[in-house]
């Protein structure tokens, strides 16, 4: 399941493991007021979470005094996919809880000797893109298209589930800046030019022989499902069709620039 944050700190959060019954089932009310669900389609149940917990993995709460805004699930993996995944992590609007907890969970998985952290998110998310790679500093490593097959979620229902896979070095230069508080920057050279551009409001691939791109996503894909699923999904067939494409030729994202657009150098 993809991780997903919205930021505009208002108060202190406070990030704990979460171990009471009670607690699990307030982060899966949170998980339920983000993605609304439909009842028995949840991806993590409370249950699930107080296993995860008890069994040394990692279930967290973000906490703006006594109210839980923000909580996360992962656990661990094989050592080939780095040993840990964070599953699920969801903030409130406007809390902040979003940073917190993904501090929280690097820190955590450095205490048991883990070196990375990987997840998934939706490379039509404009504001997850950014918080991903330039807030915390992990890399784009490959496009899945369809990865979760039908979601039946406020979020994501009537669209494929293309996924990109986030893999967060944990000790990088990039995260140990982004640990401090400072985003990851990425140089567009002079001569990149658009590979996928927004035009009207619908997606315009353009042919480029450019060794650096970039690639454009739309301003807000979760209004544009309900509003025009033709544009949405038209949307979701250029971006697989070009960022999904550079990727499985090699290419690397190398950030995302201006709030909009995945840098891709096709060099590496």
């Amino acid at each position: 399941m993809a991780d997903s944050d919205a930021e505009a700190c208002v108060e202190p959060i406070i990030v704990r493991e979460l171990r009471k019954h009670r607690e699990f089932d307030q982060a899966l009310d949170i998980f339920q007021r983000i993605w609304s669900f439909e009842p028995g389609t949840e991806p993590v149940s409370a249950e699930v979470m107080l296993s995860f917990a008890h069994f040394g993995n990692y279930v967290s709460g973000a906490f703006a005094g006594t109210r839980m805004v923000g909580a996360s699930v992962g656990f661990r993996c094989a050592p080939e996919f780095g040993g840990f995944v964070s599953h699920m992590t969801g903030a409130l609007q406007g809390t902040g809880a979003g940073t917190a907890l993904k501090r929280h969970q690097r820190e955590w998985a450095l205490r048991q000797g883990l070196d990375r952290i990987i997840w998934t998110f939706d490379p039509l998310v404009r504001r997850n893109a950014y918080f991903n790679l330039v807030k915390l500093g992990a890399r784009a490593t490959s496009y899945m298209p369809d990865f979760y097959g039908g979601m039946a979620d406020g979020i994501n229902a009537g669209d494929e589930s293309d996924r990109i896979f986030a893999t967060w070095d944990l000790s990088c230069p990039e995260a140990v800046a982004a640990a401090r508080g400072e985003p990851m920057s990425v140089f567009v050279a002079p001569d990149t030019e658009a590979a996928l551009v927004s035009r009207d409001g619908w997606p315009e691939r353009r042919e480029t022989d450019a060794a650096m791109v970039l690639v454009q996503t739309p301003e807000d894909i979760e209004a544009l499902r309900a509003s025009d699923p033709l544009q949405a999904a038209a949307w979701r067939k250029e971006l697989r069709e070009t960022l999904g494409a550079l990727m499985a030729d090699g290419a690397v994202v190398l950030g995302f620039h201006g709030r909009s657009s995945y840098v891709v150098d096709r060099r590496t």
